[in-house]
């Protein structure tokens, strides 16, 4: 394939195996996409599918599971640690090879036109594809989630893209776009006290936290905004997770670009606050796939750090990484599975 796109859908079910399979299927029957992989969880109710294919076919399987998500997803019933604004939350597209951001941009357009006009579902653009400033950021396109979204729906400020003002109580709304390779990275701690991964993610992502004064009342301008005191970490959202089936909790990371923060810079900055909190980390997870390059930066600054040679073969390098951020804690890391490049066999 010449020209590659990535699509990472995220679904609001992570539990219902049956579900999760019909969705998948629909991306997996789709002409000339390759499915690379399907991340379920069930403590966030949520499960993350990647694809990669030429651009028109990428998005005819974008719709079809969209459109399946919307037979099969009821918002009204669905509860999960992770936000989300409707059955499909999500559509991201990336450009990976012989494709610009601009022709992603065009692909989100496309996506949402037919969402909106076909399953009668409003759809948001994001991130390059953003129609306006305010809507560049998925947490701001996110907040109030599907629980806020019919009185969002009134306010002409946050009218719909594409598709219906009026609200869609068994599917709620998506949000589409198009941007640079994401990795979902989390951290895991060991402790149990969400609070404490909740204060850690402030501590390190970008837009920080909120400023209060020695009473814990916010500390606002003088335009009567709430002052924030910034992060540690560029290009990182994070927020605090429990996972009740670990029985521990995450500090839950997007690297929204790799290359200015990659995965090990943020496993050690997690490690740093965690000390802080007398709270031990003990590995992290990746959640979809990531970029070979990711995983070679850390284990050449673990080799580097350490004195030893980097002058490896890259899977070898990839196993360095691996054990130095304790990928491996919560299920085994497939390399040739969660390495975008091993996957579609560029390398």
């Amino acid at each position: 394939m010449e020209k590659i796109v990535e699509c990472v859908p995220n679904f609001s079910e992570g539990k219902d195996q049956q579900i999760i399979d019909a969705i998948v299927a629909e991306v997996a029957a789709t002409k000339g996409v390759k499915l690379l992989g399907v991340d379920p969880d069930k403590d966030y109710n949520r499960t993350v599918v990647t694809f990669v294919g030429e651009p028109r076919a990428v998005v005819q399987a974008a719709f079809a599971a969209t459109k399946k998500a919307a037979q099969l997803i009821d918002m009204t019933k669905q509860k999960g640690e992770h936000p989300r604004l409707g059955a499909t939350d999500v559509v991201p597209f990336v450009p990976v090879s012989g494709v610009t951001m601009e022709e992603c941009v065009q692909l989100a357009h496309q996506y949402g036109q037919r969402v909106g006009q076909e399953l009668g579902i409003p759809v948001y653009l994001y991130e390059e594809a953003a129609t306006v400033p305010q809507r560049r950021n998925l947490a701001k396109v996110r907040k109030g989630e599907y629980e806020g979204l019919a009185e969002k729906l009134k306010d002409a400020q946050w009218k719909p893209d594409y598709g219906p003002t009026a609200f869609n109580a068994k599917s709620g709304g998506i949000i589409a776009g198009a941007r640079v390779f994401l990795i979902a990275y989390n951290v895991n701690l060991d402790t149990n006290d969400v609070q404490i991964a909740q204060t850690i993610a402030q501590s390190i992502r970008e837009s920080g936290r909120i400023l209060k004064d020695e009473k814990g009342q916010i500390v606002r301008d003088e335009m009567g905004k709430a002052k924030r005191i910034p992060g540690t970490l560029k290009a990182v959202k994070a927020m605090g997770v429990f996972l009740e089936e670990h029985d521990i909790t995450q500090v839950s990371i997007n690297l929204v670009n790799y290359e200015v923060t990659p995965p090990h810079v943020a496993f050690e900055e997690v490690k740093k606050e965690s000390a802080k909190l007398g709270v031990r980390v003990t590995g992290s997870e990746i959640v979809g796939l990531t970029p070979l390059e990711a995983l070679l930066l850390a284990a050449r600054h673990y080799l580097s750090s350490q004195g030893r040679s980097v002058d490896l073969a890259e899977r070898e390098l990839v196993a360095v990484a691996v054990d130095y951020l304790g990928l491996s804690q919560l299920q085994i890391f497939d390399a040739d599975q969660k390495i975008i490049e091993f996957q579609i066999g560029a390398v």
